[in-house]
Order: C-alpha cells, then structure tokens, then sequence
C-alpha cells in the first residue's frame, strides 16, 4: 500500500469515521448502560461522553502508527454498537390479539 493511500485512509478514520463510529457507540451505550434512579442516566451519559469519544477516536487514528489497529478498533466498535442497536430494532414482540372489553 503507497503512502498516499495510508494517508487517506488515515484521514477517512480520524475524520469522518471517528464522527459515525461515535454516534453509533453513542446509540449503542444507551441499551447497555443501567438505569439510574430517574431512569434517563443510560440516555443523558452517552450524549456528554460523545466528544470524548469522538476525540478517543480521532487522536487514535492521528497518532497510531499501526493503520490496522486503528481500523480494527474502529470497526470492533462500530460492529459491536451496531449490532446492539439493530438488535433492539429487530427484536420485536407480535401484536397482541386480544380483543378490547
């Protein structure tokens, strides 16, 4: 692989990546986290924690000199957080029938 081509996956990571891979963790930590006492702790932690991660992610891309382990990270995250969230979605009880009284 040319250095140029190294470069640019490099940038498409810190970039654009970090910011989707974020968003997915961020949506995936709100089905994993517990439930505080008012019962929104799992949904406001995951919306302060986005910039850390995104930031986690894009120095990571920035300063790794391994360009595999910056995508098998990313990638790790992105599959895993996906995953949980699609799950969630997917995971649909049938309708009840019962009549109305």
């Amino acid at each position: 692989m040319s250095d140029r081509s190294r470069k640019w996956i490099r940038i498409l990571f810190a970039g654009p990546g970090a910011v989707i891979i974020a968003i997915v963790v961020m949506a995936g930590m709100a089905l994993w986290l517990p439930r505080g006492a008012a019962g929104i702790d799992n949904l406001v932690l995951p919306l302060i924690l986005v910039p850390l991660i995104w930031a986690a992610l894009f120095f990571h891309a920035c300063l790794d000199q391994r360009l595999a382990r910056v995508a098998g990270v990313a990638l790790v995250l992105l599959v895993v957080h996906g995953g949980l969230v699609a799950h969630k979605f997917l995971d649909r009880k049938p309708a009840s029938v019962e009549p109305h009284p």
